[in-house]
């Protein structure tokens, strides 16, 4: 019998270990003193959204994303998440970073502007998307938040595991293997981080004005999911009527990339009657399934940084996997910063996991198992009486949790024997502690409690939240040297945009012709 994935892991020692890379995207939306989603444009102190290498927009003006570079480890990436976000409340003025996943009071499409880059052909072409996903989906469901985890492990750890393996590919293809080895395990756990760090089971009622939806009566303004963990990753939230005639294959990188190629190549009859043009102004890229690779929703993502011009789906095929982009994870609202370091460690411990255990492919039939089972966690995951599709078994929620979070226990112990700490073991058990007892502290439990405790609804509660978050950063002082980078940072920005727009004299009309031909 081939000796097992975790044995040969096991033959690293300290010296061999060099540990994750990590980094996070996080959003949340701007929004008016009295809870309203902000109307103004992207602050000018922050830079340009375009071209900011940690501050920019996602779908929304309104809607900032910041991004930390890449860390070794958690407590650098935290500590720099949070200098951002010092910057970024230190220019907000009278507005508040919004605390929760789900978004504050809105009044329909019209009340959440789409993001704007400028008139550069690339700006344009990121506006231009935006408003693709406005006419395919509606702006609603574009003003929810989360936090995108991006994890990849060194070289240095590549090179001496494929030699454990026995593997004879090069080091490229055999990354990507693996990393789509651990994407299907992931696909086959992603259940779990549902209840743990699920944490919107509440929303504003204006969010589901003249929307059909089961959700309960919290109060006169909020509606909630009795069981919910996540109405952000349900019904309610990211879906996509066209994307479901996708069978996306997450078994290895070449199927994965031609299937979204496919699709990005594949006509829509209902987005071919939109059309790309209203009087006489783009309004989405193309009619296809997906206009671009990013518009895929997926827990997970494998990825790879492109160059100039160069697309997700080219970048992959030609340099491989280089990180995993774990995108299911709803802003921690008891944060200020909308994630926390037991979450962070926890997320490497659950990962690395993933890639030292069996993954065999995934089939059809076991496709929709883990569909459904990620569905029912995110509906219903807080009913102890739920159970999850298990190895052809019905198995109660709780004991299938805790038996993963079991499982993790030496790993954790390894990795810690050769830090010298606790930081796994205290992560794991942060989680475990989660779900002692016959009332969970799981997050989605969490919020509807203290909503409870505090006599609010969603949107007075995440407001309230959203100032103590903005008064706790503006009362820690930057240090001088980092305040200045930050400054230098908007006015680089701001420049490059500027230099950008004035380089660019193609008609967008030229431009866009020749992105989709590439």
């Amino acid at each position: 019998m081939a000796e097992s994935r975790h044995s040969l892991f096991y033959q690293f020692v300290a010296t061999d270990w060099d540990g994750f890379l990590k980094g996070v995207e996080k959003e949340g939306l701007r929004a008016d003193a009295n809870g309203f989603v902000a109307q103004t444009p992207h602050p000018h102190a922050l830079g340009s959204a375009l071209t900011h290498p940690r501050i920019t927009t996602d779908y929304s003006e309104a809607l900032l994303e910041l991004i930390t570079p890449v860390f070794t480890s958690t407590e650098a990436m935290l500590a720099s998440l949070r200098d951002t976000h010092r910057f970024v409340q230190q220019n907000l003025g009278d507005e508040v970073f919004w605390a929760a996943s789900m978004p504050c009071e809105i009044d329909g499409d019209q009340s959440i502007p789409i993001a704007n880059y400028g008139s550069s052909n690339t700006g344009q072409l990121k506006h231009v998307y935006r408003q693709g996903l406005a006419v395919r989906y509606g702006r609603i469901m574009q003003s929810i938040a989360g936090a995108h985890y991006n994890m990849s492990l060194p070289d240095s750890f590549w090179s001496k595991w494929q030699k454990l393996t026995g593997n004879q590919e090069a080091l490229q293809d055999f990354k990507s293997d693996q990393y789509f080895w651990l994407i299907r395990n992931f696909r086959r756990r992603s259940w779990l981080l549902m209840l743990l760090f699920g944490a919107s089971p509440a929303l504003d009622a204006s969010f589901v004005a003249n929307v059909k939806h089961d959700l309960g009566r919290f109060d006169n303004s909020t509606w909630y999911g009795q069981h919910a963990t996540s109405l952000r990753m349900g019904d309610l939230g990211y879906h996509n009527n066209a994307q479901a005639s996708l069978n996306i294959c997450f078994n290895e990188l070449g199927t994965y990339t031609r299937t979204l190629d496919k699709a990005i190549h594949t006509n829509w009859p209902a987005y071919e009657a939109i059309g790309t043009r209203r009087d006489g102004e783009f309004i989405q890229i193309n009619t296809n399934v997906l206009q671009i690779e990013n518009e895929y929703y997926s827990a997970v993502r494998p990825k790879r940084t492109t160059g100039p011009g160069e697309k997700p789906n080219q970048a992959l095929d030609a340099r491989g996997v280089e990180y995993i982009e774990v995108r299911c994870l709803d802003l921690d609202p008891f944060s200020p910063v909308g994630v926390n370091q037991a979450q962070i460690d926890f997320l490497d411990l659950f990962l690395l996991d993933c890639l030292l255990t069996d993954s065999p492919r995934i089939g059809d039939e076991e496709c929709q198992r883990l569909d459904d089972n990620y569905k029912d966690v995110v509906a219903s995951g807080r009913w102890q009486e739920l159970s999850l599709c298990k190895g052809g078994q019905r198995v109660p929620v709780g004991p299938a949790a805790r038996e993963l979070l079991d499982r993790l226990q030496p790993l954790a112990e390894l990795l810690d024997s050769w830090g010298q700490g606790d930081t796994y073991r205290s992560a794991l058990a942060a989680q475990l502690e989660k779900l002692q007892g016959d009332d969970w502290s799981v997050p989605s439990a969490r919020v509807l409690e203290a909503m409870s405790g505090a006599g609010l609804g969603h949107r007075e509660w995440v407001l309230e939240l959203s100032r103590q978050h903005q008064q706790t950063l503006r009362d820690e002082t930057m240090a001088p040297q980092v305040l200045a980078d930050y400054q230098a940072m908007t006015k680089d920005s701001l420049a490059e945009q500027k230099s950008q727009e004035e380089a660019d004299t193609r008609p967008f009309a030229e431009f866009l012709a020749e992105y989709l031909r590439a």
